[in-house]
């Protein structure tokens, strides 16, 4: 058999990309998560599912961000809890029940991936496959997308076809049958979801079209942590906290946001942590009353502020959130440190609150009581029932693939993880003596409910304000770190 040039070329980049990928996955971290637990969680999910019923969950789409360059991927959440899977263009399907092909073989999941491409690897990085999918993901039944459209599943024989609302944000590349929107559009037509061609947003037709029991069969599972996901959420918290004690030791004034920022990421990055989970926040002064404040942009931090900094270091998937307020001089003020200590208060006794069978809101409602009593006596609100907007948020949400990770309604539970964060936030110009403007205060924990009770997992980041301002006196190892000025810079 005769070969063209090109098409040798193509086929000898093909090869070299998959030994490529082959090889290039030896040096790695070795505690991803492994494919027999993506299998349990879909076992899992499973035994949730109703019977005679298949759930659907597709990938999330490319992001762009502007001409040929696209935001950093991060795949959904469940399809990466069920597969470990971390491409786009992407669907998969997990039935209740063991099915039969016409030629005999039976399965109960079926996993439709982007396929192999050398030329496109080469642009955009190494791809799976459905033999990689296969073999990596233990998921057997696994076919390219392209494979979709004519892949022969009867969705009238179900009696719920699970899978969540679409969006519509999706993006059409007409040159690939097998792009997110095509597999949205081709499930569409197999299910009878009544809709026209190219519109992604309209609503089901079919009685057997199930778009809200998913979210709650998925907050169930993923709610609750198994141990191999409180190993990874153990080592995200405490890089997350590490990075709280190194700015201490290394804050000073005259330091930029942006540079108290990038010191947090470093510590991530040298500790392998792939991402941030969420928009770093970093508030000097009158930016931290900003609750989601990620400009990070003031230049010239001064001594008589505090900082607030709301970060979390995401490692395999699963982030922490760690907030830490401390002194940019190392020392509170009185006023400073009357605010502190009351958010301090209000969240170690939420937390000695927290164990199984405590709900949330009760957590929250004893921390806003502490909060509303502590304000009053301080003189900043007239008394314990003054309305107010200075602890405007709630205290606690799940953690895990998600900062605001799904999870069960209702009382907590053995091995769920959560924040615990009260805070405080007396903006420039509010209704009290200017003394308390732009004091702005926030202790974000993460906590693993026990058997009896709760553990800490960020302690190692300093609470208490006489702790932190200890921490603050020792030396930092980037104290000698210092590059050359700048030029033009003003």
């Amino acid at each position: 058999m005769k070969f063209s040039f090109k098409t040798l070329t193509i086929l000898m980049t093909f090869m070299f990309s998959g030994f490529f990928f082959l090889q290039a996955q030896e040096n790695v971290r070795k505690d991803y998560l492994s494919a027999d637990f993506h299998k349990g969680r879909r076992d899992a999910l499973r035994v949730k599912l109703p019977d005679n019923s298949v759930a659907v969950f597709f990938a999330s789409p490319v992001r762009n961000r502007a001409n040929d360059v696209d935001f950093i991927y991060h795949q959904d959440p469940d399809l990466f809890y069920l597969t470990g899977y971390n491409e786009p263009h992407a669907v998969l399907l997990v039935f209740k029940n063991t099915q039969t092909d016409k030629s005999g073989n039976e399965y109960n999941e079926i996993f439709f991936v982007q396929t192999r491409n050398a030329q496109q690897e080469q642009w955009t990085g190494r791809r799976l496959g459905s033999v990689g999918a296969q073999e990596r993901l233990g998921i057997l039944n696994s076919f390219n997308n392209t494979d979709f459209n004519a892949y022969d599943v009867n969705f009238e024989k179900f009696d719920k076809i699970l899978f969540y609302e679409f969006n519509n944000d999706v993006r059409d590349n007409a040159r690939d049958e097998g792009d997110l929107f095509s597999l949205m559009e081709q499930f569409k037509t197999k299910v009878g979801y009544g809709v026209e061609a190219n519109s992604l947003g309209a609503e089901p037709k079919k009685n057997n079209l199930d778009l809200r029991g998913l979210n709650t069969i998925m907050g169930e599972l993923r709610g609750i942590k198994t141990k191999e996901e409180l190993d990874l959420l153990r080592k995200a918290v405490f890089i997350s906290a590490v990075g709280q004690a190194e700015v201490m030791k290394a804050m000073h004034p005259g330091m930029t946001e942006t540079e108290v920022q990038g010191i947090h990421e470093f510590v991530f990055k040298k500790y392998g942590s792939e991402y941030e989970g969420y928009p770093s926040i970093v508030g000097a002064g009158n930016n931290g009353c900003i609750l989601h404040y990620i400009e990070n942009t003031e230049i010239d931090i001064q001594s008589d502020q505090m900082i607030l900094m709301d970060l979390g270091a995401e490692y395999h998937g699963y982030t922490a959130d760690v907030t830490r307020t401390i002194p940019i001089d190392g020392k509170f003020s009185k006023e400073e440190k009357a605010i502190y200590d009351l958010v301090y208060q209000a969240q170690e006794e939420a937390i000695q609150m927290a164990k199984p069978g405590v709900s949330m809101s009760d957590m929250g409602a004893l921390a806003s009581k502490i909060i509303n009593k502590g304000l009053a006596d301080l003189g900043v609100i007239e008394s314990e029932t003054t309305r107010h907007m200075y602890f405007p948020h709630g205290l606690s949400h799940h953690i895990g693939l998600d900062v605001h990770d799904k999870g069960p309604r209702g009382p907590l539970q053995e091995n769920m993880v959560i924040t615990v964060e009260p805070g405080i936030y007396i903006p420039n110009g509010s209704k009290c003596d200017p003394k308390w403007w732009g004091i702005a205060v926030r202790i974000e924990d993460d906590i693993l409910i026990t058997k009896n009770g709760s553990e800490l997992l960020s302690g190692f980041a300093p609470r208490k304000s006489d702790d932190i301002e200890a921490l603050m006196k020792q030396s930092s190892p980037l104290a000698q770190f210092t590059l050359p000025a700048l030029k033009g810079n003003k």
